[in-house]
């Protein structure tokens, strides 16, 4: 992805960039020009900074966001909400209702505004309800603008919305996210109050802009690919003759048909109020990238979902299937979703951006050491918060973080946690210029410190960079872990200045307690920063002894979210409660259990009906040919070579599916044991198929070949 990103100074506010390009959004100018100045005031407030929603307010705003819709030629709206199985939902209302006496009118109440009640009966809800028990509620999420989606045919309004139980219980992806950013909220203002920096600040937002890696194959082709059409990724596949070897696709010359494709999405985009700055070629051929510029965390995670649907849906205007998937073709470079997470007050500032003054560096270091000991407490959590099937198979892999979670930190900032360490004066070092050489360029400023990225975790200036989550997930699920973590070593930080400061909160003593609590949370927390090569088997003997958690897949990681320290984390903060948390655990080992069986059945269809038969045509072909020159009184060794190596393959096949075919139907009583068997079992398993499937595909002939090749899909020239 990026390695030299757009998004160097995180932004607070949305209204701005809507004013400017959101025409589908409802926000900024149009609230402005659409409501009276207190609603508008009122209702900005609760957007902006974060305060609390006057449902006085909704009758008005449901009224103008109706007239407005209907302006641009909507007929329905529907509650948008994001339940748990990694998709959105909707359901579509009419404005127009029957009147008494004939005719219709158009309505749309502040109750129709703030609550709906879909039907929660189908969702994943992860025992938290039994399918009888139907009743869920959607309530509108006002901090997230309402937008305007248009077909040919039809335009609808959409708000935003969290999805609760009849109970209460959060339901959605939304949810707890809201609450992680409240609690980060109360813990960072607890700083900032320790500082004297909390002067005009009313809330604390953490804000976020995430990469999104995707590849293009041509649809036809994907269209005789039943992995490609079932799965997102190629179960089969042997490897095209040019990869990524020579690095000749990477910031490459954009293809035109793709270039097309691009800027068709950015306009539908940016009437979505949706800040895309970055496109590109990425490092694999087919792969490229578009990159945002920083939001709200809670906007930016409903724009990634919108950003996916744009993708993938304009693909198919412009003759491709856009693949989302962590790892849609094996040995060459994974697609990721860099999550660059930061936090800033409700005046602009960065928390995160270091400074020199002595005063506001040290406020700096406590909120830089927060996150670094919530990273070391919790990486099983933060390992957790990215488990998925598509990921396991790309966490370190090209391009990929590995799947144990350390931080780098850069020259700049190592060196000054030394000087702390050490008890030497704290010195920031600045830019420096490069000299280029010709006089004819310019110097350049030089970054205080390097790129790593190897790293899963990275400090890039002013903001971390989380490379490990996967294409395809939903960023909601992972920042709420990564919030509440942080929320819970932020109260610590402030717990313990507080404590120690007692009653005197002079300069001088506030510098003595900060400088001495900041020392002892280095020397106990710094064993999780890591500034070399991530990808190195040192690396990994090197973090066994740190004692850093090694979770290799999925049903390593899920069992650490359900235990008994993270519940507590959940529920001391106010996130999840346990009821809630197992949910959730449920529901995400249902998810692996079942993609991955639906991937090992749609393999056993292919090898049956489509490898196999080809194979036996193969092999009915050289036994002719054998058979002819024999007939014939010709040498024929080369043909009864290949014969008998392509019937001891066949042989090979066979037995590789049968093996697949007792681990999928085997029945385990429990959900951890049935993950466990699917990693230990089911995957090895079909992977040994798939390598002497990718063997027979060098051998059969091309014209018996039933399936696309990874050539034929990744060498396009309109790719």
């Amino acid at each position: 992805m990026s390695r030299q990103h757009t998004m160097t100074e995180p932004s607070t506010s949305f209204e701005n960039f809507g004013d400017q390009f959101g025409v589908l959004t409802f926000t900024g100018d149009v609230m402005l020009r659409r409501l009276d100045s207190e609603v508008y005031e009122k209702l900005n407030r609760t957007m902006e900074h974060g305060t609390a929603l006057d449902p006085a307010i909704a009758n008005q705003v449901a009224d103008s966001m109706k007239e407005w819709a209907i302006e641009h030629g909507c007929t329905h709206y529907c509650h948008w909400f994001q339940p748990l199985n990694g998709a959105t939902a909707e359901k579509h209302d009419a404005f127009l209702s029957p009147r008494n006496g004939g005719g219709a009118i158009a309505e749309f109440s502040g109750d129709m505004l703030i609550r709906g009640e879909p039907d929660a009966s189908s969702f994943p809800t992860g025992g938290i309800r039994d399918t009888y028990e139907a009743r869920g509620y959607t309530a509108w999420d006002a901090t997230s603008p309402a937008f305007i989606r248009k077909t040919d045919a039809d335009a609808t309004l959409y708000i935003p919305t969290a999805f609760v139980s009849w109970t209460g219980e959060a339901l959605d992806e939304k949810t707890p996210l809201l609450r992680s950013i409240q609690a980060i909220n109360q813990q960072a203002m607890r700083i900032l109050k320790i500082f004297g920096s909390d002067k005009g600040v009313s809330n604390v937002i953490t804000t976020l802009g995430c990469e999104q890696e995707y590849f293009l194959v041509d649809a036809e082709l994907a269209a005789m690919r039943p992995d490609l059409l079932i799965c997102g990724r190629t179960l089969l596949g042997a490897a095209a003759p040019k990869g990524h070897q020579l690095d000749d696709h990477y910031f490459a010359h954009i293809p035109e048909h793709v270039l097309a494709f691009m800027a068709d999405c950015e306009e539908k985009l940016y009437q979505l109020g949706i800040p895309v700055k970055t496109r590109h070629n990425e490092v694999a051929p087919g792969q490229f990238e578009v990159a945002p510029t920083f939001e709200n965390a809670n906007v930016a995670a409903d724009h990634q979902m919108l950003l996916m649907q744009v993708l993938e849906r304009t693909a198919l205007q412009h003759g491709f299937l856009c693949l989302l998937h962590e790892k849609p073709f094996a040995g060459i470079n994974g697609s990721g979703k860099h999550n660059n997470w930061a936090i800033a007050t409700d005046t602009g500032k960065n928390l995160l951006k270091p400074r020199s003054e002595t005063h506001e560096q040290l406020q700096f270091l406590t909120f830089l050491m927060s996150v670094i000991r919530a990273v070391d407490l919790h990486a099983d959590m933060l390992r957790a918060s990215i488990a998925s099937p598509g990921n396991d198979l790309r966490l370190g892999g090209n391009e990929a973080p590995p799947a144990i979670i350390s931080i780098f930190l850069g020259e700049m900032l190592t060196n000054l946690l030394n000087e702390l360490e050490e008890g030497k004066p704290l010195e920031m070092s600045g830019k420096s210029l490069l000299d280029l050489g010709p006089a004819t360029m310019p110097e350049l400023p030089r970054d205080s410190g390097d790129r790593n990225r190897t790293s899963p975790f990275a400090f890039t200036g002013n903001k971390f960079e989380f490379r490990a989550v996967g294409s395809s997930a939903s960023v909601a699920w992972p920042n709420t872990i990564l919030n509440t973590i942080i929320a819970e070593s932020l109260d610590y930080m402030a717990t313990q200045l507080s404590e120690r400061l007692g009653g005197d909160h002079s300069k001088k003593k506030l510098h003595e307690v900060a400088l001495d609590l900041l020392r002892e949370v280095t020397k106990e927390h710094r064993r999780v920063c890591f500034d070399g090569d991530n990808y190195s088997s040192k690396w990994h003997k090197e973090a066994g002894h740190r004692s850093l958690p090694v979770l290799e897949g999925t049903a390593d990681a899920l069992p650490l979210i359900a235990s008994d320290k993270s519940k507590k984390l959940f529920e001391t903060y106010h996130v999840l409660t346990p009821r809630e948390v197992d949910a959730r655990v449920n529901v995400l080992y249902e998810r692996f259990c079942g993609i991955v069986r639906i991937e090992a059945r749609t393999l056993l269809s292919m090898l049956q009906t489509m490898v196999l038969p080809a194979a036996v045509r193969q092999q009915a072909e050289l036994a002719e040919a054998v058979a002819s020159c024999k007939a014939a009184g010709v040498e024929a060794t080369a043909s009864i070579r290949a014969l008998e190596q392509l019937t001891t393959q066949l042989q090979h096949l066979s037995n590789a599916i049968d093996a697949v075919r007792q681990a999928v139907e085997a029945d385990c009583d429990t959900q951890d044991k049935d993950a466990r068997h699917i990693h230990d079992v089911l995957l090895p398993a079909m992977e040994e198929a798939r390598q002497i499937a990718d063997g027979l595909e060098e051998v059969i002939s091309y014209d018996l070949w039933p399936l696309p090749t990874y050539a034929q899909m990744l060498l396009s020239p309109d790719c």
